[in-house]
């Protein structure tokens, strides 16, 4: 395997892991947002708080988003396994 190829492998990865990931990494972040924020102008500091609304919008996203997450991720281990020959020169 070449340095180029490895490279061009390894970018690929990182870009099919951000795509994946991202969206439900994303929900979470806003949900967070909205709930400290909630936080804040209510004075209520309890850290637990913001649990369960993450959990169930990121089920929501999976739910939501999860087939296309599932063809992202096998697109991409069948791209990996049909040029195996070609990486293991």
């Amino acid at each position: 395997m070449t340095q180029q190829l490895f490279m061009e492998v390894a970018l690929r990865a990182l870009y099919v892991a951000a795509i994946v990931g991202g969206p439900a990494l994303v929900i979470s972040l806003l949900v967070g947002l909205i709930i400290s924020i909630f936080q804040a102008v209510t004075q209520i500091n309890e850290a637990t708080l913001t649990f369960i609304p993450k959990i169930v919008a990121i089920m929501l996203c999976l739910i939501m988003l999860g087939p296309w997450m599932l063809n992202s991720l096998i697109d991409y281990t069948a791209s990996i396994l049909l040029n195996l020959a070609r990486y293991a020169r």
